[in-house]
C-alpha cells in the first residue's frame, strides 16, 4: 500500500498533469535546490522556470549555465524571462498548443451557414459540410460547422 507521502505527490503530479504543467523532463534539473526533494519539486514547469530565471536575475548566475542547471536551452531562458516580465508568474504557465478556435470557419463561413439554415432548417450538416466545400474551397469538419452555428450570434457594432 503506498505511503501518504507517494498518494500526495501523484495526486500533485496528476494536477500537474492536469494544467499542462508536468515537466517533461524532471531528471534534466541538476541544480541543488531541486536535488534535495525538499519544497521544489522539478516536476513542476512553473517552479522550475521561476527558479531558473531568479537564479540568473536575483543570485547573477550566467544565462547559459542557469539553463543547463534547469534543464533548458539559452532561448527557452530567454521566452520564460519575457514571460515572467510581462505577464508575471501566469505567464510561466505553458499555453494550449495548435489553433484557439474556429480558424477556418470565418464571419463569412458563419453567415453563409445561418443563411442557408434559415432557408431550409432540415439541411443536415453533411449538406452544409459539402456547400461550404462548393463555396468557399473549403474542407472544415461537420463538428466545426456544428460549433459555429451553436454560438450565439454578435450583435453589430
Amino acid at each position: 500500500m503506498p505511503s501518504e507521502r507517494e498518494t500526495r505527490r501523484e495526486a500533485k503530479a496528476r494536477a500537474l498533469r492536469a494544467r499542462g504543467a508536468l515537466n517533461p523532463r524532471p531528471r534534466a534539473v541538476t541544480d541543488p535546490l531541486f536535488v534535495s526533494q525538499g519544497f521544489f519539486d522539478p516536476r513542476d514547469l512553473v517552479q522550475v522556470k521561476y527558479e531558473m530565471v531568479r537564479r540568473v536575475r536575483v543570485d547573477g548566475h550566467p544565462v547559459s549555465r542557469s539553463a543547463a542547471a534547469f534543464g533548458f536551452s539559452r532561448p527557452s531562458f530567454y521566452q520564460a524571462q519575457a514571460s515572467l516580465a510581462r505577464d508575471g508568474l501566469p505567464g510561466l504557465v505553458p499555453k494550449k498548443r495548435g489553433p484557439h478556435g474556429g480558424h477556418k470557419v470565418t464571419a463569412d463561413v458563419v453567415a453563409f451557414l445561418r443563411a442557408r439554415r434559415a432557408g431550409d432548417a432540415a439541411l443536415r450538416t453533411g449538406e452544409l459540410v459539402r456547400l461550404v466545400r462548393e463555396r468557399f474551397v473549403l474542407r472544415v469538419h461537420p463538428r466545426s460547422i456544428e460549433r459555429a452555428l451553436a454560438r450565439p450570434e454578435k450583435k453589430p457594432r
